[in-house]
């Protein structure tokens, strides 16, 4: 099979608090209700966009995101444009989301791309960014790609 016929389908992290989680990635991503188990031992939800599952929450997990252990880096959310980033930012200072960095930043010295840096309420590092429209802004962190959250 070759790499190119492959896709990213969905995302599943594991969430302390599913119905927390549902309101903040339904809030802040715009991500709709597809599917969810509530109630009961196993408890999760499908959240997506025109039908397609884009991320996937279980809750089944203790304590908060440890970014010293081997696993998920960060999670990344392309928009169509830097509008689209910058109204993510006002969704995200609404909802009292602190940003690693201040406001949109680019991905490195002299790059177009970038974006925002924050994390759930778990403590998963996420990134909204566009491919273009961020260098208005110096970047944050020299010698390094701004999406490392160094």
């Amino acid at each position: 099979m070759s790499a190119t016929t492959l896709n990213t389908g969905h995302i599943g992290l594991n969430v302390t608090d599913l119905s927390r989680s549902i309101d903040f990635y339904r809030d802040i991503f715009g991500l709709g209700l597809i599917g969810a188990q509530t109630e009961g031992e196993h408890r999760y939800a499908f959240l997506g966009q025109d039908g397609d599952i884009v991320v996937t929450l279980w809750q089944q997990s203790d304590g908060a995101f440890n970014a010293d252990r081997p696993g998920l880096h960060h999670l990344s959310f392309q928009a169509p444009d830097i509008e689209t980033v910058r109204r993510a930012e006002a969704a995200l200072k609404d909802a009292g989301v602190d940003l690693f960095y201040d406001g949109v930043v680019p991905h490195g010295e002299g790059a177009g791309s970038g974006g925002l840096f924050f994390t759930d309420p778990d403590g998963i590092r996420l990134e909204i960014y566009a491919p273009s429209g961020a260098d208005t802004a110096p970047a944050p962190t020299a010698g390094a790609p701004t999406c490392g959250f160094f």
